[in-house]
């Protein structure tokens, strides 16, 4: 039986394939869990400084299971497993990268949006067409749309269900960065490696504040950048990151 997370380690930088081709690469609780298991799993490992999540050419996630959803009652739907699916990543502390080709809409565009950056193929499509189904976003969509695209688009795409192409997506932020269509995971992929490359404890600092701004008020935020600051300060890459610029050299990070 093939898995539906087919994971790869190069270096510091490990890679979560969602393989589930025949439902378009749908989250069903099955495929939601094992991501989730191998998320939590590398980023329990000290070596792994990136994790980067993608599907095929043709889709990186179509959202829901449809046919299951229709049945699901609502006393289901209060303990299915998302609900702690979406906790369990966003809990994640190693830097995520979304390579995105084809579809993400539903689930899958809240799986990409949950990622700290995102790469997408000139093919890539965006949206959360959960209202046409007489339902809302329940993954995050709603909410992250808005922090990362304001108020009034978030609106729109969530109360029309429309969808967007890559190019509308990086022009309204969603996306870092576009690439051909046998570009996308490569592309992806050197991104997660520059970002192995920086310090890791660092790089999991960063993370935490600049979630803090999409969190918590201005003052309050302030005021955790500045104890990871601190925190970061006290490390031994502090010491060795500076002395390697002094030196004028690369420098030899090891995660302490």
């Amino acid at each position: 039986m093939s898995r539906l997370v087919e994971t790869s380690v190069d270096g510091h930088v490990a890679l979560c394939r969602l393989n589930r081709p025949e439902a378009r690469n749908a989250l069903s609780p099955e495929l939601m869990e094992e991501l989730a298991t191998e998320v939590e799993r590398f980023d329990a490992d000290a070596e792994i400084r990136c994790v980067v999540i993608a599907g095929s050419d043709e889709v990186f996630a179509a959202g829901a299971d449809i046919s299951a959803l229709r049945e699901r009652t609502f006393e289901e739907s209060l303990r299915h497993p998302a609900t702690a699916f979406w906790r369990r990543l966003a809990a994640c502390r190693t830097p995520l990268v979304a390579a995105v080709s084809g579809f993400a809409f539903g689930g899958g565009c809240e799986l990409a949006l949950l990622c700290d950056l995102i790469v997408a193929s000139e093919s890539a499509e965006f949206g959360q067409p959960e209202i046409t189904l007489g339902i809302i976003p329940g993954g995050g969509g709603t909410q992250r749309l808005a922090r990362v695209t304001g108020k009034q688009r978030a609106m729109e795409l969530v109360l029309t269900g429309r969808r967007i192409d890559a190019g509308e997506a990086a022009r309204l932020g969603l996306v870092n960065e576009v690439a051909g269509q046998g570009e996308w995971l490569e592309r992806a992929l050197e991104l997660a490696q520059r970002i192995a490359r920086r310090p890791p404890i660092a790089a999991r600092l960063a993370k935490q504040a600049v979630l803090a701004a999409d969190e918590t008020t201005l003052s309050a935020g302030l005021e955790q950048e500045r104890r990871l600051y601190e925190l970061s300060m006290a490390t031994e890459d502090r010491i060795e990151g500076m002395e390697a610029f002094l030196e004028k050299r690369k420098p030899q990070f090891k995660g302490r």
